[in-house]
């Protein structure tokens, strides 16, 4: 029966969830005995559900929430970004996973020091923390906006509320990561991603019975939805479908391809073939929960079209699209069941957020702590110490969380402008290492900086500007192209046998461009 936000047993199953999780922790904690097993679990986690973690890792509440939100508010076109799933497995399992398994790491970026120079590797690590650290702030914070938005509270309410969320969503999480290592994060991971897809399974499932069958399935276009071509080569087209696979694509082989949160978890299977096999499994999960989730977004389309035609409600699908998911949540989903939804969205926040501390607490360690730091220390010290810095970092991605802005746009733009950012520059400089003989740490540097201020000008035109909004499908295809060939240009440049000023000029004649371009940047912004 529907009825106005959580009901006292939906309190129940969300605290029995969130306790649950931390006996998880407690349980592997007494099973550890140095930072491999904290960090990398031993390498002999079970391939299976080291798959099916990179999924929960990957999937935050943002993506949770995302996908219906768009499918009702813009259209269908984003979910057939599964399309490239082939061509992904076949790149990352058969061409990048070899190369990468060769180096025994616990940081996947330590390799980058023998390849390109010291400068490349703290740089690599950098834009990785820097990478984790603003997207668990974004996250968290809209992912607690989002489950007090199922609450039903007053906008006064909420003032208080999100804070609450953020709060009690990152101790929980913090605290088991902590105590567990990644044991416990791929443990969890597990259970997190069976609640997430139960959550939407029984959404699927409610519409289809109030229904009496699948009338909820949209027989023609909707008069909302938004135009969604084939190909455009405007990029002020928002979503084309040759843009979906191919934007889809190319953040899976970067994310697998140089992100410490994909690397920790392929050093983790132990081998390539067994790293692969993850990979796929990782690829069939995703593939079905984008279908799923999908799917809900149709039916809750259908749910709230039928109401609005009944004269029952007046709402905006277009302006309340993201929102329209938590409110079936809220009031339409029986007692109990809400309060397992709520668990899975929470989840959600919390599988990214612990595989997000335990991959930047490991680039800290093997980085920045054991690189400069003393070189001898004993397993228990260096457990210790994983143990602290995981509870440091998440103070401060909690604080991060409360002042954090979110970027204008639906959940699915702010996902994809703050990601975006980051991915490409960062995949630029792991395959320059890995595929250009010739590469440098002058090459990687300049195709950072270079790739960084093409996809914050396509991300934010419209702020720098003034002038339309620019799609975001695509930042990550034209940044990576420049941070490849920017990298690679620029590594041809004999500046190691130059003399202090020839390097020294040679610097500046590089910079200048893109120094211009991110002063005039930096300038629109502040007087915009």
């Amino acid at each position: 029966m529907p009825h106005e936000g959580l009901a006292p047993l939906d309190w129940i199953v969300i605290a029995a969830y969130g306790i649950g999780m931390l006996v998880m922790g407690a349980y592997y904690a007494r099973r550890q005995e140095s930072v491999e097993d904290f960090f990398v679990g031993g390498r002999s986690l079970n391939s299976t559900a080291v798959g099916i973690s990179l999924v929960a890792t990957l999937l935050s509440t943002i993506s949770y929430l995302s996908m219906p939100g768009e499918m009702v508010a813009k259209g269908p076109i984003i979910a057939l970004y599964a399309m490239g799933a082939p061509i992904t497995y076949l790149v990352v399992g058969f061409f990048l996973l070899p190369l990468i398994m060769r180096h025994r790491v616990t940081s996947a970026y330590e390799f980058l020091e023998s390849r390109l120079g010291l400068e490349s590797r703290l740089l690599a690590a950098a834009m990785f923390l820097l990478l984790r650290f603003v997207w668990m702030g974004v996250m968290i914070n809209v992912a607690a906006v989002a489950v007090v938005g199922v609450v039903g509270l007053t906008e006064a309410q909420t003032q208080w509320a999100v804070p609450l969320a953020i709060l009690i969503c990152g101790v929980v999480a913090v605290v088991y990561t902590a105590m567990g290592g990644l044991r416990a994060v791929v443990t969890t991971d597990v259970v997190q991603f069976v609640l997430l897809v139960g959550g939407a399974l029984l959404t699927i499932g409610l519409v289809t019975r109030r229904f009496g069958g699948f009338g909820w399935w949209p027989t023609e276009w909707q008069s909302h939805w938004q135009s969604q071509p084939v190909f455009s080569f405007d990029p002020r087209v928002r979503i084309t479908l040759v843009g979906t696979i191919v934007s889809g694509s190319l953040w899976w082989i970067c994310t697998a391809g140089s992100d410490q949160t994909a690397i920790q978890r392929f050093m983790a299977t132990g081998s390539a073939t067994a790293a692969r096999r993850s990979f796929l499994i990782n690829l069939i999960a995703d593939v079905i929960l984008t279908l799923i989730l999908a799917l809900v977004g149709l039916a809750v389309l259908g749910f709230y079209t039928q109401r609005l035609a009944t004269g029952e409600m007046s709402i905006d699908l277009v302006a309340e699209g993201d929102s329209l998911f938590p409110r079936f949540i809220a009031n339409e989903l029986p007692m109990g069941v809400a309060g397992l939804v709520v668990a899975a969205m929470f989840a959600a926040v919390m599988s990214s957020l612990d595989s997000g501390l335990n991959s930047t607490a490991s680039v800290i360690i093997t980085d920045f702590v054991r690189r400069f730091g003393r070189k001898s220390h004993t397993a228990a010290e260096d457990l210790r110490l994983s143990r602290y810095l995981t509870l440091g970092i998440g103070a401060l991605i909690v604080v991060l969380a409360l002042f954090v802005k979110e970027v204008p746009g639906n959940i699915l733009e702010v996902s994809q402008k703050t990601l975006g950012l980051f991915v490409s520059p960062l995949a630029g400089i792991y395959f320059l290492a890995l595929f250009v003989g010739s590469g440098t740490s002058f090459g990687a540097m300049y195709g950072v900086w270079y790739s960084f201020v093409t996809a914050f000008a396509i991300a934010f035109w419209d702020i720098i500007t003034g002038g339309p909004v620019l799609s975001f499908q695509w930042i990550s295809p034209c940044s990576l192209t420049v941070s490849l060939l920017v990298g690679w240009l620029f590594s041809q440049l004999p500046v190691r046998t130059m003399t202090p000023t020839g390097r020294w000029m040679t610097h500046i004649i590089a910079a200048l461009p893109v120094a211009a371009v991110s002063l005039w940047i930096a300038w629109s912004l502040m007087t915009g």
